[in-house]
């Protein structure tokens, strides 16, 4: 075993060969829009994150789905297994098989194995001390799944948001790959938020995490329903969790809130030595890829340093 869930990194990686590991990953949640084929689409591009994530290419798939007998009709589940089905074809993935269960709450996701070299396993908690930080998509999806659900979400915030959540993580990684075969360390951003992924990242690292606030890119909608604190309780626990390794110049509130929002199918977020700043964002430019620099890797002790 190569990874566990010592580090609470992605997916577990298992040793096959010298030139082959195994790496697998589960993941399902209950649905974050009323559309069944959109919510199918982004349970997919969730699941499939946390193997690009690692570094690895995802082989086979296994749905996972809850559904009410009696409380969704047929086309309903049809068009959430046809948009989970549509996402892992584009990305190659055999759907293998699956199982279904009773439940009150409808639930979709998959179980994801995929392949990677053993000698190139991206983790994280490999930071350096001077590493660069980066981000491939904005945050914000949880204030704004939380305004679909109540109702109050315009036009622009809903797309903004659906539109980041059906985004592969495969071309990121691949435009990682091209320019230093191997970042430092990496994660995917979901449902600890940002600064939860940091902290993991940087207990795992014994490093701190110098982020500044101006840098991280938002949703559109999302400040503004961050200042009306329109937060789901999985934020607020969120940033309970995280304050105490925390430390921020100036006084916290919501917009620093919204940096530990919970985020559903997020970017990647993976750190770089700085003489690879150039080649990193080349390759993201060449592939027309956005991509943020957040902050950089400190000497530990371990904690996040957030700065305006």
């Amino acid at each position: 075993m190569l990874v566990g869930s010592g580090t609470h990194d992605d997916a577990g990686v298992f040793t096959l060969t010298p030139e082959m590991a195994l790496v697998q990953t589960i993941d399902f949640f209950t649905p974050v829009v009323d559309d069944a084929r959109l919510f199918g689409q982004i349970a997919a591009t969730n699941s499939l994150s946390d193997i690009y994530a690692m570094g690895g290419v995802p082989l086979t798939a296994l749905n996972l789905l809850a559904v009410p007998q009696g409380g969704l009709n047929s086309d309903t589940v049809s068009n959430m297994l046809a948009g989970g089905q549509a996402v892992m074809s584009e990305a190659r993935t055999s759907v293998i098989g699956g199982h279904t269960i009773d439940d009150p709450e409808p639930k979709m996701g998959y179980a994801v194995t995929g392949m990677v070299h053993p000698d190139h396993v991206w983790r994280n908690d490999t930071a350096q001390p001077g590493d660069a930080l980066y981000l491939s998509k904005a945050i914000g999806t949880g204030v704004l799944i939380k305004a679909i659900k109540d109702g109050v979400v315009d036009e622009e915030g809903y797309q903004a948001a659906t539109a980041m959540m059906t985004t592969s993580n495969r071309a990121a990684r691949d435009a990682i790959s091209k320019a230093v075969v191997d970042p430092s360390a990496c994660t995917d951003v979901t449902g600890f938020g940002l600064l939860g992924h940091l902290w993991e990242m940087a207990a795992g690292s014994g490093v701190a995490m110098l982020i500044r606030q101006k840098d991280v890119p938002l949703l559109s909608g999302a400040s503004a329903l961050a200042a009306a604190n329109r937060f789901p309780s999985g934020s607020r626990r969120n940033w309970a969790f995280v304050q105490p390794h925390l430390s921020a110049v100036g006084s916290t509130g919501p917009q620093q809130w919204l940096l530990a929002d919970a985020v559903t199918s997020g970017g990647l977020l993976f750190t770089v030595p700085q003489s690879s700043k150039g080649a990193i964002r080349h390759a993201f430019d060449q592939a027309h890829l956005p991509l943020w620099e957040i902050g950089e890797v400190l000497d530990g002790p371990a904690g996040i340093r957030l700065v305006p």
